[in-house]
């Protein structure tokens, strides 16, 4: 135990598996623990940085607790990202939740900083200083504290410390939702992370997410599925679509096949484990024009961020993909399937977003919804997916079917 000069009797806690929640693996580092969304063994497989950097960024990670604390910090060593001639970044958003209540936020200022000239194509990593996040006046009973760390910066966790002990909060018998999906699941212009749309989902529906909502990299890849696979889930939720147009990946004939097989390798972990296919929200930009996407380099000259289309709608024809092509494809697929599987369900991403929500709140870069839209998604899904006659329906906090009136938290 430590007293320091403000009073505090600071208990110093090893931060440890069992007090984390929605990482897939942990990495011990030289400066602590680096949380994982995807595992060792299929981040070996893939050299991609677009794919390190968000598997690293803690998207649905929180470190949860039971104590009656009522003083915690937390030192991070965070990495934030600069764009070479755009405006800097704001830090990311740390959430502390009190027995499901948003009580607090903070940011942790410091650390690397990732500096990414866009033009020359080159990364640079400059070092930075360890710093404190810390959250005082909790209320003095037994509690549960989660701080749900920043959704989009690599934050490695170097010590915990709290006024009083703690321990692992119990489980609570909540169902655990999967999710998989691109930065829109990532949780890409969300305000904080548990303003991201599957962690708004999440706690309306009153589940416990883990979110593989990866920025740029919902590809389809081989070592994902066997990351789903094998990770224990009660619910899953694969969001398809965008990303492989983005990327310009495949063609139709590719794409197929390529479906086909991620749901049959999800299928060999979870056989019977209720399974919604959910196709891309409206993106005006690539309805009818497929990828790659690029960005505005004009607007980006100017501080701003927008995306465009950049391939040619005539290419539909030899098999280029856009999201209408795609939208098609997966409600086929789904139908097929689920004559031998009644537990897999299929969801048009337009019933989240579609053309009336893209009038009165368009994507402002063309590509990412903002927070407003986030929480409208995160709302239309947890109605749409858990109530009624939804593919969870029956597995979260409002069982009975009714549609969902507010914040579960």
């Amino acid at each position: 135990m430590q007293i320091t000069d403000d009073g505090h009797h600071w208990t110093t806690t090893p931060i440890t598996a069992d007090l984390l929640r929605g990482a897939l693996d942990l990495e011990r580092t030289a400066h602590g623990i680096l949380p994982h969304r995807l595992p060792a063994r299929a981040r070996a497989q893939c050299a991609d940085p677009q794919l390190a950097m968000v598997e690293a960024q803690p998207s649905g990670v929180r470190l949860v607790i039971r104590t009656r604390a009522t003083a915690v910090e937390l030192d991070t060593l965070p990495t934030k990202r600069l764009y070479v001639g755009a405006p800097p970044r704001p830090d990311g958003v740390y959430d502390l939740l009190v027995d499901g209540v948003l009580a607090d936020q903070g940011v942790v200022s410091g650390g690397r900083v990732q500096v990414v000239d866009l033009g020359a194509g080159t990364t640079e990593v400059r070092p930075g200083p360890v710093g404190t996040l810390r959250f005082t006046g909790l209320p003095e009973r037994e509690k549960d504290v989660e701080i749900w760390l920043p959704h989009n910066e690599t934050t490695e966790l170097v010590a915990l410390r709290t006024d009083a002990p703690v321990t692992a909060a119990s489980d609570r018998g909540r169902k655990v939702w999967l999710h998989h999906g691109s930065s829109i699941s990532h949780g890409s212009d969300a305000a904080s992370p548990t303003a991201i749309w599957p962690a708004l989902a999440a706690a309306l529906a009153g589940v416990e997410l883990v979110n593989l909502g990866l920025g740029g990299s919902a590809l389809l890849d081989p070592f994902t599925a066997r990351a789903v696979r094998d990770t224990p889930a009660d619910l899953i939720s694969l969001k398809i679509g965008i990303n492989v147009v983005n990327a310009d990946l495949m063609r139709l004939r590719a794409f197929g096949p390529a479906v086909h097989g991620f749901l049959d390798t999800v299928r060999e972990g979870h056989p019977t484990t209720p399974l919604l296919v959910v196709s891309p929200i409206l993106c005006p930009i690539h309805e009818d024009t497929p990828g790659p996407t690029a960005m505005d380099l004009s607007a980006f000259g100017e501080g701003r961020l927008l995306f465009t289309a950049t391939g040619d709608p005539a290419e539909r024809a030899s098999g280029k993909l856009t999201l209408s092509v795609i939208r098609d494809e997966l409600a086929r697929i789904v139908a097929e399937r689920s004559a031998d599987d009644p537990h897999l369900h299929h969801l048009d991403g337009r019933a989240l977003y579609g053309e009336a929500d893209s009038a009165e709140l368009p994507l402002p870069d063309r590509l990412h919804p903002d927070a407003a839209t986030h929480r409208r998604i995160g709302e239309r899904f947890a109605t749409l997916a858990f109530a009624g006659d939804g593919a969870f329906a029956g597995h979260g906090a409002f069982a009975g079917g009714g549609a969902v009136a507010g914040d579960a938290r």
